[in-house]
């Protein structure tokens, strides 16, 4: 497999997170390695299937932006924004001292602002035309977040919200990658974010039959690759990471944390609410993104899972490993921390590759939480229960999205 490599390289310079279990990274990616989860019973309306739910605890959106700026966004922009803060001081990126047409905005959301439009949709009913929010129209927008922040920062490149269902996450970071390589732009603040834990959804997602209904006990409900596997946790959350061209770090003397090796996008044509079952789509998508690093998949020693603990997504995703990695994917560590967060559905890929970031760093890899009862069908190494300390030099982050959109990203460790 060979890479393109006249391209520039991309470096991932600092990173930015907004939790279920951490409203920063060093917080969640401590309570990821301790298995400590987020969920808990966010309703007690007895109609819902499920009623549980990992939701963020605490977030202060006032902290980022004046209450006016707050009121005029989703929570949705407002995590985004924190997570985005973060990663630029993470970085020590001075934007002061930036071309403002240089600096780029590829942050994705799978469902934009619904609790602003759930929330307005009630208040007409109630309360009639008047007490409609004047700004709605533009706080539901996928692309406000990325414009917004662009505003805020004073930023002039590209701004910019994909919108790939759960792949959004690492799509961003693909799309944001292949800007810096082709010289559009110098820097890229790029990732993911979603908040969807409404009432409306809720149903919808029961209904769909996607969630566990283990409402008695929360923290253990959502069970990747287990044989008693019932179906995903909704979580919400924002990733960000500040991205740089080689040439770009290092003149500015920036700590590398790890480097951007390759993306791979595919669509199964099947189904719009199940994966392929024998996962070559899924597995199309992770060979792409490891020919466009130019590595062999003897090169990955772990893979940070889409993992939602449903009957499909599980299976499909373990053969697509298989598919990719051939024998070798029985050496190869592979986890999902959605027990812990949740599937925060455009933040979910996001939040996959930061992990993969922070095993780089940290020499640590979250485990798989709830592990209990192996089914003979997901047959791998899935770090059951408990973190593990081993060394990581590349990785590979899924994210598989409703319709059959599959994207994968390669990070490596970076070396001179």
């Amino acid at each position: 497999m060979t890479a393109n490599n006249n391209r520039r390289r991309v470096v991932i310079t600092g990173v930015g997170a907004v939790s279920p279990v951490g409203l920063d990274v060093q917080t969640t990616w401590e309570a990821m390695l301790a298995a400590r989860s987020g969920a808990e019973k966010v309703t007690d309306d007895e109609q819902l299937p499920t009623r549980i739910a990992c939701p963020i605890r605490d977030f202060d959106p006032t902290r980022y932006m004046s209450r006016k700026e707050a009121r005029r966004v989703g929570r949705v922009t407002q995590l985004a924004l924190a997570a985005t803060e973060e990663a630029i001081a993470h970085a020590r990126l001075d934007l002061s001292k930036e071309d403002p047409t240089r600096v780029g905005i590829d942050i994705g959301t799978a469902f934009g602002a619904l609790d602003v439009l759930e929330e307005q949709a009630w208040r007409i009913r109630g309360k009639g035309p008047k007490a409609v929010n004047p700004v709605i129209a533009p706080a539901v927008l996928a692309t406000t977040t990325p414009c917004h922040l662009g505003i805020h920062y004073g930023l002039k490149g590209p701004a910019n919200s994909p919108v790939v269902a759960c792949a959004t996450g690492v799509y961003s970071l693909g799309e944001a990658a292949r800007r810096i390589q082709r010289g559009e732009v110098d820097v890229e603040l790029a990732g993911g974010t979603d908040s969807y834990i409404t009432e409306l959804i809720l149903y919808a997602f029961s209904k769909l039959g996607a969630m566990t209904t283990r409402n008695d006990d929360p923290k253990h409900a959502c069970r990747p690759f287990d044989k008693e596997r019932d179906g995903m946790i909704m979580g919400e959350g924002a990733v960000t990471m500040v991205m740089e061209s080689l040439e770009h770090a290092l003149a500015r003397g920036a700590t590398i944390l790890a480097e951007f090796g390759g993306m791979g996008f595919s669509s199964d044509g099947y189904n719009m609410a199940a994966p392929d079952p024998d996962g070559t789509g899924a597995a199309r998508a992770m060979k792409l993104a490891l020919t466009d690093a130019g590595l062999e998949p003897q090169a990955i020693d772990y893979v940070a899972a889409h993992g939602t603990a449903t009957r499909l997504n599980d299976l499909s995703e373990t053969r697509a490993v298989k598919h990719t990695l051939g024998e070798h994917a029985y050496n190869v560590a592979v986890s999902s921390v959605k027990p812990l967060i949740g599937h925060a559905m455009g933040a979910a890929g996001a939040f996959g590759a930061l992990t993969v970031v922070m095993a780089i760093q940290t020499g640590w890899i979250p485990p798989t939480a709830n592990y209990s009862v192996p089914d003979p069908d997901c047959d791998l190494d899935y770090v059951p229960n408990e973190a593990r300390q081993m060394e990581v030099n590349a990785g590979i982050a899924n994210a598989f999205g409703f319709g059959g959109q599959n994207c994968s990203v390669v990070i490596k460790r970076y070396q001179e």
